[in-house]
């Protein structure tokens, strides 16, 4: 009998097992009596889940009598890694219950559920548990903490966490430095490097990728740079993770020459660092060069998953050509992943801006499964067309099947709205979004609604709602009310609107040209010969337009 449970047990220790082999060896623990031991049973519960066959695993679950920690925390991550959120909060909770009560592992599952699930009540009820135990110094418990805040926008918390530690180890540091550059805050997770560095921490590639990820614009292109010179000291340059990272970084800096040069400095890059590469390319606007890169890529043999798929759909919409978009809808389909939601959301998108909505709607309606991103996908598209009233439709039933709208839903029906011209419908979809479904406002969604007040002429309610928003105000805001107030001839205004344009950008000439026109279209040709006098020959002119046809 011995020498079976050696062999049972070397069987058990393998990362995976086939469903087949899982079964046999399941149906010989139930015949020899030992499926009520719960170190076979969490071997088991692993298994199946891995086979996804929760169902499988659950059962195992249910009949074993005396249930270690460990059994427990298998069945919780079983159902966190297949994103059934409810059910593995439901047996964390109905642990408490028990004699078995969680340990570090199972906190850290569940605040990463509750962080993809983007419960933040949620997650700081669990942190009080977390505290409740004892684990509040557990550098797995903090670390997981610090992580899920960052994720959910809470990095105050997640530095408030972090704080309290007092020797956190290089994961820890990691973390934080991470949420900083994930929420924006690149001038602190760069302090906090440094701040490690001086307290004899060594740096890893995923802490130089934590800092680097907080690089995501232009004038921080120096920084960058600097990044990237300590990668080359430390010789940590070699790394695929961290080469994607600053092929990332110079792509959102809009420093392609730089990206390009790391990219080739690689012997064998792999895929995340030519998707970096075809990204950064799209996003500069530099279309032709991403779609070369992506047949490049496909010339060499691998084979680009749903994200690139998704991510050169974008660049064959900036193009407004529809030809690339439709031959990478046949590449999709070709590859079986045409079915998979960021795809199936970057054709809808795709077609939408290249002016073949009703493709796009064909696209969406064969979708098996609809989420949040398609539907924000097709409510885009309806509304850049002009068809408000079919994107409040799909609004409507989205809320109806029990989906939860995001800032990007609220983006969309607002840009619907400023189209379609409804101004009481978006003013109301406006109110709905903080009142009904808590979803803080960001620049874009005050961009649209300062457009929609303006444009209807309400420009007065426009200019008090900018003047009640906390300083400083982006200059996007600003600038929708200047072109409103272009639009309605208001030239009161839009000198006062000017003034705090040009003391927030004084480098920014499209402001004086807006200005300059509205000046000239009231007669007042001494004032728009004053600003003309202000800007060189190069910022006076205009590019000219240019047409497909």
């Amino acid at each position: 009998m011995s020498f079976y449970l050696h062999i049972l047990a070397s069987e058990l220790s393998k990362t995976y097992l086939t469903l087949l082999r899982t079964k046999e060896l399941h149906a010989f623990i139930t015949k020899t009596h030992l499926a009520c031991d719960p170190f076979y049973a969490t071997r088991i519960v692993r298994l199946y889940s891995i086979n996804s066959r929760l169902n499988y695993a659950r059962h195992v679950f249910d009949k074993t009598p005396n249930r270690s920690v460990y059994l427990w925390n298998s069945i919780i991550r079983a159902y966190a890694k297949a994103h059934k959120f409810g059910n593995a909060l439901s047996l964390f909770f109905t642990m408490f219950g028990t004699e078995t009560l969680p340990d570090n592992f199972t906190y850290s599952c569940i605040i990463r559920v509750c962080a993809e699930n983007f419960h933040r009540e949620r997650l700081k009820l669990v942190h009080g548990r977390v505290l409740a135990s004892g684990f509040g110094l557990d550098p797995i418990c903090c670390s997981a903490l610090v992580t899920a805040y960052s994720n959910l926008d809470l990095i105050e918390d997640a530095s408030k966490v972090f704080d309290v530690m007092p020797h956190p180890d290089l994961v820890m540091w990691n973390s934080i430095i991470s949420g900083f550059g994930y929420c924006g805050f690149w001038n602190q997770g760069l302090l906090l490097f440094s701040r490690m560095r001086n307290l004899g921490g060594h740096p890893d590639g995923y802490t130089v990728v934590g800092v680097a990820s907080g690089i995501a614009e232009p004038s921080l292109l120096s920084t960058g740079k600097g990044i990237h010179g300590f990668c080359l000291k430390c010789s940590l340059d070699s790394n695929e993770h961290v080469a994607s990272a600053l092929v990332s970084m110079y792509s959102r800096c809009n420093c392609m020459y730089s990206a390009y040069l790391v990219f080739i400095s690689l012997i064998q890059p792999d895929l995340v660092t030519w998707s970096a590469l075809i990204t950064g390319y799209s996003q500069s606007g530099d279309f032709w060069k991403a779609l070369f890169f992506f047949q490049k890529l496909n010339m060499q043999g691998m084979k680009p998953d749903a994200i690139l798929i998704a991510s050169i759909l974008a660049a064959a919409a900036q193009s407004a050509n529809i030809r690339p978009g439709i031959e990478i809808h046949g590449y999709a389909l070709r590859q079986g992943i045409d079915s998979n939601e960021m795809v199936s959301s970057s054709l809808i998108d795709m077609y939408s801006k290249c002016g073949y909505l009703s493709l796009g709607i064909r696209v969406f309606h064969i979708m098996q499964r609809k989420g949040i991103v398609a539907y924000n996908s097709i409510i885009w598209g309806m509304g850049l067309h002009g068809l408000a009233s079919k994107a409040l439709e799909s609004f409507e039933e989205l809320l109806d099947i029990g989906l939860m709208p995001n800032e990007s839903t609220f983006s969309a029906l607002l840009c619907a709205c400023c189209h379609a011209g409804l101004s009481s419908v978006g003013k109301a979809i406006f109110r709905r979004m903080r009142n009904e479904f808590g979803i803080k406002y960001r620049t874009e969604h005050y961009v649209y609604i300062v457009k929609l007040l303006g444009m209807s002429g309400e420009l007065e309610e426009a200019y008090n709602l900018v003047l009640s928003l906390p300083e400083p105000v982006d200059s996007g805001v600003w600038g929708a009310l200047l072109s409103c107030c272009d639009a309605c001839g208001n030239l009161e205004l839009a000198e006062i609107v000017a003034q705090k344009l040009l003391e927030n950008n004084p480098h920014k000439m499209a402001y004086r040209v807006m200005l300059s026109n509205i000046y000239a279209g009231e007669g007042r040709w001494d004032d728009v010969k004053k600003l003309r006098d202000t800007m060189t020959e190069k910022e006076r002119g205009k590019l000219p337009g240019l047409s497909w046809i």
